[in-house]
């Protein structure tokens, strides 16, 4: 039995969260007609903040799930636990999903097993059924109830890849990092400094982003970004915050740190 890690929550105040094209709307269409939605894009460009957004806005309690290698059917559907002597049911945050009609968001979708995700089909066609082999139980799915996965295409093996008979069971939204503006926008709502410092970062960010063709295989997120900014704005210097929450967190490679830090120092002379 593996550990699953699934967080439950009913989000209460608005996530900030800031629309890239017409994804909100979709997302909503695909609510509405009882279609699973797939979030693909880099580590850390706000697919998860955006379903923390959705599920806000359409009212729905939000149940996430961190995929990893160890997951298992049972881990999502439920098993039977021994207490007092006797043995009792307990659903899995999927099942459980269903019975509330909750949105379910499985982050990293392809860390999980193949045979683990098979068992998403049947909530993924026009079924929208869950059996439940162990107790008998075969759950409808209510129309409130709506899946989700997400990915990052640029980070998984070939072996680690969705299946063609699991792809097309999603509606794909491509997510990725904001344009200039709008992401110096996310950083300074997100930790408080000043536009311009956000400006700043956010410039860095790209560039530093450029060296993926030179040996970095983990290119800055947004959300690093934020973290840097967090920093600066508690009166850490800039240059000691872009290193702890830029440069460490990237690369453990000498040449590769020293690459990152000859373009902080350009960027924030």
């Amino acid at each position: 039995m593996s550990d699953v890690s699934a967080e439950i929550m009913q989000v209460a105040a608005q996530p900030y969260y800031v629309a890239a094209a017409d994804e909100v709307e979709i997302f909503e269409q695909c609510h509405a007609q009882g279609l699973a939605a797939m979030l693909k894009g880099p580590t850390g460009c706000g697919k998860t903040r955006f379903v923390e957004y959705m599920a806000w806005r359409l009212n729905r309690p939000l149940i996430t799930v961190a995929c990893h290698d160890d997951l298992s059917a049972s881990d999502l559907i439920g098993r039977y636990l021994v207490r007092d002597g006797g043995t009792v049911w307990q659903d899995g945050p999927l099942t459980r999903a269903v019975r509330e009609g909750a949105i379910c968001y499985l982050d990293e979708v392809v860390e999980a097993r193949q045979d683990t995700v098979v068992v998403i089909h049947s909530l993924t066609d026009h079924r929208r059924l869950l059996p439940i082999d162990k107790t008998g139980e075969v759950l409808e799915a209510p129309p409130e109830f709506q899946l989700v996965v997400s990915y990052n295409p640029g980070y998984q093996h070939v072996l680690k890849d969705f299946k063609p008979s699991t792809r097309q069971r999603f509606v794909s939204l491509e997510f990725d990092f904001p344009p200039l503006e709008r992401e110096a926008q996310i950083v300074a709502h997100e930790s408080g400094v000043e536009r311009d410092t956000a400006h700043v970062l956010v410039t860095l960010g790209q560039r530093l982003r450029a060296l993926r063709d030179q040996g970095l295989a983990e290119v800055p997120s947004t959300r690093l970004l934020v973290a840097a900014a967090r920093l600066i704005a508690k009166g850490i210097p800039a240059r000691r915050a872009c290193e702890v929450a830029l440069i460490s967190p990237l690369s453990d490679d000498p040449t590769v740190q020293g690459a990152m830090s000859d373009l902080v120092d350009a960027v924030l002379v």
